[in-house]
């Protein structure tokens, strides 16, 4: 079983966790400016890197509070969690951010 390590609660079981996606999109400044395809690509348009890659999380069985992470794609390892509106981390020695 995969522990992940809540910000507010600390290290907590997988399942109390629900993924939100990539971390770190910008809302558009004047999202009524947008194209169609300008939108839709906002809307549903990702990275999918192999390696690190920030991403929200939620502790929906925990203090339901959104939280940022950075775990590796290929071994599923988180590397580090960090509170919304605090700066991404560096990258941990030999990783890749």
């Amino acid at each position: 079983m995969l522990l992940i390590d809540c910000p507010e609660c600390g290290p907590r079981d997988e399942t109390e966790f629900h993924y939100g996606g990539q971390a770190h999109v910008p809302y558009p400044a004047d999202p009524s400016a947008l194209t169609d395809r300008e939108w839709a690509e906002f809307l549903f348009y990702r990275e999918n890197p192999k390696g690190l890659f920030a991403e929200r999380w939620n502790h929906s069985i925990g203090c339901r509070k959104w939280f940022n992470a950075l775990r590796n794609t290929a071994t599923y390892e988180f590397a580090a969690t960090y509170r919304m509106g605090e700066p991404r981390p560096d990258a941990p020695e030999g990783g890749t951010a």
